[in-house]
């Protein structure tokens, strides 16, 4: 007998009856949060606008959609006059977050209705998110520095702006300069993402500080543990689990680069680097937890998250790597790519592995040569991490740094070589 899953699985989306409820149930939760606030809008009132949105699209006629809209805007204006009249700014806000919600829900109905199911549902879910999270946006948007604001409207004109107008057919070495743009844009968005969560929560524990400050700067991250130990030298083991978790967010990194770019590019995607850049993540983690207690505090100060000089800089060295690279694997074979690995890495591991994983969706090197040079690129920067730790006035801690980095690479290999069996 088919159990309740079978049937939900079995539903035809385009059924009318079926997407008149979804896009009930997504007007009742866009207004959940509105509801829980006490707002004057809520589950019944934004339940009845998506389902108004779904019956008028459905019937076909332009004037009723168009009545329909201009019935909520006009209640919305409503609800923003009055917010307007309110005794606090807070609540004048919040009504006319609230006008605004109430339009977007009669838009999710009518996009369900539609048949865009996907896109109605995204909608409601951002939507949804943005009420949830009001306060926690208002705080780190208040927080921000001049500096800061100023690199998130750079970053948005390179990734929304500059990216678009790139040519997106192949070049020298099969370079496409829309895919090189996309992954000095994914680079910067970690770095800017792991800022804002240092920023935040870096101050909570080794943990955090250690490993998202490890996506944003693993320098930053090397730099702030020696001066912590040099000020506490009975720190050291929470300096050496910091370090660790660096490590650790570089390989998720550099193993999120390689996956998440060579699965939609229809060649195989690089299951290889699965097993030995796992192992670094789960070696670190381990390690950590045994050599220090996470809760230790620990503040960092990075830089700011994004500049147009740095994006353009990491951008100039990665086609080098790349062109490198291409070159050193046409005149010296797989050798010559790997030694270019390894010097780039030392540099920048996420920009090594970009350019392993660019270099081979364009048909320059085979699986095993990317996957290769992705775990050369990511023992250079272990090892980097590790040679940093020498200015330590306690040598213990910087030998202590350089055997567990020892332990990761060894484990790694391994790894590496079970990955080839």
């Amino acid at each position: 007998m088919p159990g309740l899953a079978d049937f939900l699985t079995q539903v035809p989306l385009d059924s009318e009856v079926v997407r008149i409820a979804l896009a009930g149930a997504l007007g009742l939760f866009l207004g959940l949060e509105r509801e829980w606030s006490h707002k004057p809008a809520g589950i019944r009132t934004f339940t009845l606008i998506s389902l108004l949105g779904a019956v008028f699209t459905l019937l076909d006629k332009d004037v009723l959609l168009f009545l329909g809209g201009l019935l909520v805007i006009v209640q919305g204006i409503m609800l923003g006059v009055q917010g307007l009249m309110a005794d606090t700014e807070e609540e004048e806000g919040l009504s006319l977050t609230t006008s605004v919600s109430m339009l977007v829900s009669f838009g999710v109905g009518a996009l369900v209705m539609q048949g865009y199911i996907l896109v109605g549902v995204t909608v409601a879910v951002l939507s949804s998110l943005l009420l949830v999270l009001k306060r926690e946006l208002h705080s780190f948007a208040w927080g921000m520095s001049r500096e800061e604001l100023r690199s998130a409207v750079e970053f948005a004109i390179l990734a929304f702006v500059i990216y678009p107008l790139l040519p997106g057919e192949e070049f020298a070495f099969g370079i496409q300069p829309r895919v090189v743009w996309l992954m000095v844009v994914t680079v910067a968005a970690i770095g800017i993402v792991n800022y804002a969560v240092v920023t935040a929560y870096g101050g909570r524990g080794i943990a955090v500080t250690g490993f998202f400050g490890g996506l944003a700067s693993s320098t930053a991250v090397v730099g702030t543990m020696l001066d912590h130990v040099r000020q506490r030298p009975e720190a050291a083991s929470y300096g050496v689990a910091a370090i660790l978790l660096a490590d650790a967010a570089m390989a998720v990194r550099n193993l999120a680069i390689a996956l998440a770019f060579t699965f939609p590019s229809g060649r195989p995607v690089l299951y290889g680097a699965i097993l030995p850049l796992g192992a670094v993540i789960l070696g670190s983690v381990a390690i950590a937890a045994y050599t220090a207690d996470w809760s230790e505090k620990v503040e960092m100060n990075l830089e700011s998250p994004f500049s147009l000089r740095n994006a353009l800089g990491f951008g100039a060295i990665f086609l080098l790597v790349i062109a490198g690279g291409a070159v050193a694997q046409q005149q010296f074979g797989s050798a010559g790519f790997y030694v270019t690995a390894v010097l780039s890495g030392l540099v920048s591991s996420a920009g090594a592995t970009s350019s392993a994983v660019l270099l081979y969706m364009g048909g320059t090197i085979d699986h095993q040569t990317s996957v290769f040079g992705i775990l050369l690129a990511t023992a250079s920067s272990i090892v980097v991490k590790a040679a940093l730790t020498i200015s330590a006035p306690d040598r213990s801690f910087s030998y202590r740094v350089a055997a567990w980095s020892g332990v990761l690479l060894a484990g790694s290999a391994i790894a590496a070589v079970l990955a080839t069996l």
